[in-house]
């Protein structure tokens, strides 16, 4: 058996009215990243660690922000492609390990729906999605309720 690990990390700017799309669910939030898809930070981070494990570049490779066909895509739909270029290359996706950092809302509560949500697209088991949430103590930019960053590592094997 192969098996890999991925690393991911992105990070977006969190707006005033915008909608804010986390781990493939809409949370209520007076503010919402931006970004050239619906920004979901927890899935392009995800997406970049499957890629990465994979040895297949990164999510601005493969859907490039100056391509107007992703301008607002959901990126449920760009997990979905990621998932199935893993499997071409004959891994499946072991788990997945990823911290959300923000300091408001509070994401805790909406855990279970996200993991049910992204388990489902990558057809793995909800226990192998591990989602945490942290604060930065007010500091730096998501501190600051600028923005907001995540981290992910996953483990794929064949």
């Amino acid at each position: 058996m192969k098996i890999k690990v991925g690393f991911g990390f992105d990070v977006h700017q969190l707006k005033d009215g915008a909608d804010f799309w986390l781990g493939g669910i809409m949370i209520p939030h007076t503010k919402g990243s931006i970004g050239h898809s619906d920004a979901d930070v927890l899935i392009h981070t995800i997406c970049d660690a499957l890629l990465g494990a994979a040895n297949l570049r990164d999510i601005g490779f493969h859907f490039p922000p100056s391509d107007s066909k992703y301008k607002g895509i959901d990126s449920k739909i760009l997990l979905k492609d990621v998932v199935a270029l893993v499997e071409e290359k004959g891994f499946s996706i072991g788990n997945i390990d990823a911290t959300i950092a923000l300091q408001e809302p509070k994401i805790n509560p909406h855990i279970p729906e996200m993991k049910k949500v992204l388990s489902s697209i990558m057809n793995i088991e909800e226990d192998d999605v591990s989602i945490k949430a942290t604060t930065t103590e007010r500091l730096g930019f998501e501190g600051r309720e600028e923005g907001v960053s995540a981290y992910a590592v996953v483990l794929i094997q064949k």
